[in-house]
């Protein structure tokens, strides 16, 4: 059983977390009313809603697809040829037909998710797979999942006005595993051409991590925090600190 303690060290996101958001996301963004605005902007992305949500499917797909092989690539995508949809937009494969509306938008997630959700399930803890943040293991892409499918869906839901209040132990496990730079304890080790960051210190409130996570993905400022106007996750996988 998880621990809801927040000064206990959290487990790794499992795919069970991710098909419960997965779950929460779909039911959040089917509450829309009938002819809501998916063109507007979906909160402060650069994006509209629809984009916004053909994105995160995409990005759901791909990670499935880099857990795909027999032996997945540790250097490289997957070579899937993608296309931008418009100048600025995303780099992507995977796309919903707009005269399938809403619902058919929001099946193209749920397929992509359920994908990815199988596929964490199938593949053994010593699996790795490239991302360009680092080698990660199939609890890493969950972690990354979950990240997209928080953060985005926060996005679309401040674009056509729904609430959106995911649960805290996700929030938390997902911080956990890749922003050590935010979470107290371990910090990462720098990349070889980042710059360092005045922000890469422990988050304000470890006990409230869902607007930890904001602050962290550059959505929102924290008390005593400037909201991030650059950031980024690490998702190799960390070996666990051994006693001297």
């Amino acid at each position: 059983m998880t621990s809801t303690d927040p000064t206990s060290p959290p487990g790794d996101p499992t795919p069970d977390d991710l098909a419960a958001i997965l779950r929460l996301a779909v039911d959040t963004l089917r509450a829309a009313p009938a002819g809501a605005g998916w063109s507007r902007p979906a909160g402060g992305v650069d994006w509209d809603c629809w984009t916004t949500v053909e994105h995160l499917a995409d990005d759901l797909l791909a990670y499935a697809a880099q857990l795909g092989p027999a032996e997945p690539p540790r250097d490289r995508y997957v070579p899937f040829v993608a296309r931008r949809p418009f100048p600025g937009g995303p780099n992507s494969f995977a796309f919903a037909r707009r005269e399938d509306g809403p619902d058919g938008l929001l099946e193209v997630l749920e397929a992509s998710g359920g994908l990815m959700v199988a596929i964490a399930r199938a593949r053994t803890p010593e699996v790795r797979a490239f991302h360009p943040w680092g080698l990660a293991d199939p609890a890493g892409f969950v972690a990354m999942s979950l990240v997209e499918t928080l953060v985005h869906v926060h996005d679309v839901a401040e674009g056509l006005g729904l609430p959106w209040q995911p649960p805290a132990d996700v929030c938390r496990r997902t911080l956990a595993r890749l922003f050590p730079d935010v979470t107290p304890g371990a910090m990462p080790d720098p990349a070889p051409d980042a710059e360092p960051d005045a922000t890469s210190d422990p988050a304000p409130d470890p006990a409230a991590p869902w607007p930890t996570l904001l602050w962290a993905t550059g959505r929102a400022a924290a008390p005593g925090r400037p909201r991030r106007t650059e950031w980024r996750w690490y998702a190799d996988v960390r070996e666990p600190a051994t006693a001297p």
